[in-house]
């Protein structure tokens, strides 16, 4: 979404059509580009999918609720900021719009106080977006660790070695095998899944195939092994 203020692609919606018209004329006056009005929310939700607008200005009037409607619907599908034009000051509307997803609530009819709730709205939303995005990269990083952490388990159990070893196979057989270290790690513990802890016969060891993770197979590490296989993999067997 574009950063800059000075002239947004705006969504419009009012429970009123004449009323509508006029913020939507006064939006243009102050340089914004309002490319869809909309009233109900069948409306809106067609008018998001086809101007994708920067953000939306929900203009209440006599009927709270249908405002209300109007800006979760918004809020769910639109990717820029909602914010409320006010005929009158109302605190409690302001916090139930707020529950609803809007970033700034403005009294209607000032351009200069609208334009101050437009910059407002969209740096909030900006922060949001930023904070959602580190949040994203967070939990990710946090899920990959877990699965090196189950794969490094994994290893340890079944080669008797320590923590530092079985990362180092991990690492190692990424490396040779051009992998990330997370993908050797995944193939690992789905391996371990799809086959089980027995391999006393040497039979998983075989099903792993070549390359697909190290350390493979205990017991007839030989066979196990195959073309390619991870390093250290469980012993070579006479």
């Amino acid at each position: 979404m574009s950063t800059s203020t000075d002239s947004l692609r705006i969504l419009a919606a009012d429970e009123d059509q004449a009323a509508l018209a006029r913020t939507a004329k006064m939006l243009g006056a102050m340089g914004h580009d309002v490319t869809a009005t909309a009233v109900d929310l069948a409306q809106v939700t067609e008018a998001i999918a086809r101007e994708e607008p920067e953000l939306s200005v929900v203009v209440v009037h006599r009927d709270d609720e249908h405002a209300l409607d109007l800006i979760e619907e918004i809020s769910a599908f639109a990717t820029g900021p909602v914010i409320a034009l006010l005929a009158e000051d109302d605190a409690e509307f302001a916090r139930r719009a707020a529950e609803r997803g809007i970033y700034a609530a403005v009294r209607d009819g000032d351009p200069a106080a609208i334009q101050s709730a437009i910059e407002i709205a969209l740096r909030r939303h900006a922060e949001t977006e930023r904070l959602v995005k580190q949040v994203d990269r967070l939990e990710g990083a946090l899920e990959r660790r877990a699965v090196i952490e189950r794969a490094k388990g994994i290893l340890m159990e079944r080669h008797s070695i320590g923590d530092r070893e079985a990362f180092d196979r991990v690492r190692a057989h990424a490396r040779s095998h051009n992998r990330t270290v997370v993908d050797v790690a995944t193939a690992v513990t789905e391996g371990h899944a799809l086959l089980g802890t027995s391999g006393a016969d040497g039979s998983a060891g075989e099903a792993r195939g070549a390359g697909d993770v190290p350390g493979g197979g205990g017991g007839r590490g030989g066979e196990a092994r195959g073309a390619g296989d991870g390093p250290g993999g469980g012993g070579r067997g006479a």
